[in-house]
């Protein structure tokens, strides 16, 4: 019966309240510049943490290089943060910083269901509040 129970959890996903670490793995700003992108992060955080399709964290990625220049005026800069998320940010890596982070790990690359996106706005104006 246990087995069972536990097989039937198989394929269903839980969607874990919002979290960000800011820009994971990289600093969130340049104390020497003065420059702050740290907002930038938590945009893509949020993208990241909802997941979807491989073309949403594409959009997802060059949303965030756009955000990282206008912020820094650093085409470099936004170039290597760029580069580090499309290298490091594959739902299939078992990190807590994945595309699709919020998800148990298994979800891979998986358009959100009406009912999923529902949630997660919901759990995006709780951490908002």
């Amino acid at each position: 019966m246990a087995l069972w129970g536990a097989a039937g959890c198989v394929g269903t996903y839980q969607l874990e309240d919002f979290a960000s670490d800011g820009c994971s793995l990289f600093p969130d700003q340049s104390l020497i510049l003065k420059k702050d992108w740290r907002d930038c992060c938590l945009r893509h955080d949020m993208a990241y943490w909802q997941g979807g399709t491989k073309e949403e964290r594409k959009r997802a990625d060059e949303e965030f290089r756009e955000c990282i220049v206008l912020k820094t005026g650093s085409g470099a800069l936004a170039d290597l943060m760029y580069h580090g998320v499309r290298a490091g940010g594959s739902p299939y890596f078992p990190t807590w910083y994945r595309w699709g982070y919020g998800w148990n790990y298994s979800r891979g690359y998986k358009p959100l269901t009406a009912e999923e996106k529902e949630e997660a706005e919901k759990r995006l104006k709780k951490y908002r509040r």
